[in-house]
């Protein structure tokens, strides 16, 4: 799954605070020890004691080498004995109370606020992210999840009372949410604390208990994760398990309740094989080619601008939810591009590959493929802006591209990078078949003030989510599911949902002893069935004329 990505040297496996930690060593063209160089930013430093002195890293894919590893000892015994545990746990009813949901709630709000320097620091290690953009796109939508389920917890726990019928008479009824058990989460390096806190968030908030296996090609992160939880959170019942192909592999073995995964559509066919083995359900986040069509009637700056963010200011393109590709009409191209070069100059100034709010790309792998990509067959000319890289920087520019082949690598897979196509079109309408010749995708955007092609687009093009006239705003918002469709993905989360995707709705009926009748008892007479059938069909003075031995025509 991720022997091509990167290369570790495991030599060490560890039992310490609940949580399982595979020792790392990275080989790279340099080697900073995080534990004695604490990374300054404006406001203060940093803890050399956030991130373990045995995870020293910087530019850590940036060789390639061929060494002889040692077997992890994190295998399948082990993951069942760590299962069995947490189940058992789980069984004592610990996790089912609200006092202890709240409490662990609570802790993580504590954790975010005390250690956002360390995760700061954390990301940027791995990705080079701009500490405001780390805040923006990861602490602040973790802290802000976390504080809306501490908010509304009792009201999600709280049955809910639906309405009976007269077959039931006289009777309640309620939907009950009860937890689904012992839970695996497995979350993606491109937002490696976001998209590990926020589906725990919801597992505890449904009373489980979880098991998060972060992103290996996220080292720093996955690293202060582990301490960080085993700090502030429940040993019994929250675990977190390091590691890369063997680690998952033993994790995926076990029996689980649910499996919430983030990542890619190839390793998704491979966890739903899995769970499949022991008919366990998932939630598969994936991603797909999301596009953004725009229109000639739109406010060109602010399209732009908001464009570069969905795409350049979003991990420079390392998001599933960033803008893939553009569409617009032949005529409207030209304006667009320009445009949109004048915006990343203001952004990312004249060499933006010096640019302290550019991420990098995260791993010597990822570069090569994204470097290929711009240099297949017919695809190198048609670069229009940008194309610089720096490999031992792992840093590639913003790059924008018009009308490449469509049976090129970038348009035939995900491009999850820094490079731009812009197909064109005729007409702003033939863009929809564009969109609806590829896989169903996780997002789709459209820029355009036509009320009537706004609504076109919302009723005819189908995807995990859409924005109007903005990029990538839309997964902020907790009231909106956020999910895919198709290959983009399977169930989503996000405020409520999140609670309700750990959760098993229950239906609960409550009847006394009292109003026993006999119609439903044999023998079965043709007067239980004429009294029946009227009530069925909600006729109450047919079943009553039916209960005296009478009916309508007599």
């Amino acid at each position: 799954m991720t022997k091509l990505l990167e290369m570790n040297l495991r030599h060490t496996l560890r039992f310490a605070g609940g949580v399982y930690r595979t020792t790392s060593c990275r080989l790279n063209v340099a080697t900073l020890a995080l534990a004695t160089s604490p990374f300054q930013f404006s406001g203060g430093y940093c803890s050399k004691t956030c991130i373990p002195s045995r995870l020293k890293l910087t530019c850590y894919a940036t060789l390639s080498a061929v060494v002889k590893t040692q077997e992890s000892a994190f295998d399948g015994k082990e993951a069942a004995l760590l299962v069995d545990e947490l189940r058992t746990n789980f069984n004592t009813g610990r996790t089912r109370s609200y006092e202890w949901r709240i409490s662990q709630l609570q802790n993580i709000a504590k954790m975010i606020d005390e250690k956002e320097k360390c995760i700061t620091e954390a990301l940027y290690q791995d990705l080079s992210k701009p500490e405001l953009e780390a805040f923006l796109a990861e602490l602040s939508n973790t802290k802000s999840s976390c504080m809306l389920a501490i908010k509304e917890l009792k009201n999600w726990m709280a049955p809910e009372t639906v309405k009976t019928s007269v077959t039931t008479f006289p009777s309640s009824a309620q939907i009950v949410s009860e937890p689904l058990g012992v839970v695996l989460v497995i979350s993606a390096w491109n937002f490696p604390f976001l998209l590990s806190v926020e589906p725990v968030i919801g597992a505890i908030s449904a009373g489980n208990a979880v098991v998060l296996k972060p992103s290996e090609i996220a080292p720093a992160t996955s690293s202060l994760l582990a301490k960080l939880f085993s700090e502030y959170l429940d040993e019994t019942a929250i675990r977190v398990v390091e590691g890369g192909v063997p680690e998952t592999t033993a994790l995926l073995d076990q029996k689980w309740d649910k499996i919430f995964f983030t990542g890619g559509a190839r390793v998704g066919r491979i966890v739903m094989a899995a769970a499949a083995k022991n008919l366990t359900p998932v939630v598969l986040e994936l991603g797909g080619k999301c596009p953004a069509l725009v229109d000639s009637d739109v406010n060109l700056k602010v399209a732009a601008r908001r464009i570069i963010t969905g795409k350049w200011a979003c991990n420079n393109g390392q998001a599933c939810i960033g803008v893939d590709y553009v569409i617009t009409t032949k005529d409207f191209a030209p304006k667009l591009i320009d445009a949109l070069k004048t915006e990343l100059k203001t952004f990312f100034g004249e060499n933006p590959l010096k640019s302290k709010d550019v991420s990098r790309i995260v791993n010597s792998f990822h570069f090569r493929r994204l470097e290929s990509m711009m240099k297949e067959n017919g695809v190198a000319d048609k670069i229009v802006h940008g194309g610089q890289t720096m490999e031992d920087k792992l840093k590639i520019s913003p790059t924008i591209l018009v009308d490449v082949p469509e049976g090129s690598t970038m348009m035939q897979e995900e491009i999850f990078g820094p490079l731009l196509p812009v197909i064109t079109v005729s007409k702003i309408e033939d863009g929809f078949q564009v969109i609806r010749s590829r896989p169903k995708p996780l997002a789709a955007y459209l820029f355009t003030d036509n009320k009537e092609l706004q609504n076109k687009f919302v009723q005819n093009v189908s995807a995990g989510g859409m924005s109007i006239n903005e990029t990538v705003l839309h997964v902020t918002l907790k009231d909106l599911p956020f999910g895919g469709v198709g290959e983009s993905g399977i169930g989503a989360y996000h405020g409520k949902f999140s609670y309700e995707t750990f959760s098993h709705k229950k239906g609960v009926l409550y009847r006394s002893f009292d109003g026993d009748s006999d119609l439903r008892y044999p023998p079965y007479t043709p007067e239980k069935k004429r009294v029946l059938k009227a009530l069925l069909s909600s006729d109450i003075f047919g079943a009553i004329l039916a209960f005296f031995g009478f009916s309508k025509e007599s």
